[in-house]
């Protein structure tokens, strides 16, 4: 069986191919919406760092579309 987070990478790049993100989880080993709220989105570079946000940049990337698509797998 795939692990829940595992789930969540592979339902984020079937919805958006290129979105690229990263999780701030601890002990976390079940995705969650209010873990998917944490997300740090990588939106760019600069010198070699990622620029990121935690606002969702990807419209068709909710918490909704994510877990339906988890769900699938």
């Amino acid at each position: 069986m795939i692990q829940d987070l595992e789930k969540f990478r592979i339902a984020v790049e079937t919805l958006k191919a290129n979105a690229t993100f990263s999780l701030n989880y601890t002990n976390e080993t079940e995705m969650s919406e209010a873990l998917f709220n944490t997300i740090n989105w990588i939106t760019g570079e600069d010198n070699g760092t990622a620029i990121t946000t935690t606002t969702n940049p990807h419209s068709e990337i909710t918490w909704a579309a994510v877990k339906a698509e988890m769900d699938k797998l």
